[in-house]
């Protein structure tokens, strides 16, 4: 079953089974411990997988998320690139537009680059303009009117 074909039920439980193994991660640095904890957790929500009583599976799922708030670690795992990590934005990744200002100099150490660069840039400038047309003086002088 696709992401995108997934119900909203399907989609909180399988939030809800990620965070607690997370959870269980924050908890037991110990990989073997780790381990066995998250089968005793997957266990769990495998023991109600058949259930089709639409109240108590709403039930059992509200049960699971306040266990997991209530046995939340105080201080969780975050991996090192994501938000919160240590190494978040701390390599940026400058814009393609920079090297529009480079010097000729620097340009002519890859002149396959710059040569390449450019036809794709002509590519690119045709194809927007067949898709959204050929701007005009009028136009630019339009959208600059709002920021006056």
């Amino acid at each position: 079953m696709s992401t995108s074909a997934a119900s909203p039920h399907a989609k909180r439980v399988c939030t809800l089974y990620k965070k607690a193994i997370r959870n269980l991660e924050a908890w037991y640095d110990r990989r073997h411990v780790f381990r066995y904890q998250a089968t005793l957790m997957r266990a769990r929500f495998d023991a109600h997988k058949n259930e089709n009583d639409p109240t108590k599976i709403a039930q059992l799922v509200a049960d699971g998320e306040r266990e997991l708030f209530e046995t939340q670690h105080f201080q969780p795992r975050k991996f090192a690139n994501s938000p919160g990590g240590d190494a978040f934005e701390r390599e940026i990744v400058p814009p393609d537009w920079i090297l529009d200002y480079w010097h000729p100099l620097e340009k002519a150490h890859f002149p396959e680059y710059f040569a390449r660069r450019e036809k794709r840039k002509e590519e690119y400038t045709v194809w927007w303009e067949k898709q959204y047309g050929k701007a005009t003086i009028e136009d630019v002088d339009q959208s600059n009117e709002g920021r006056r």
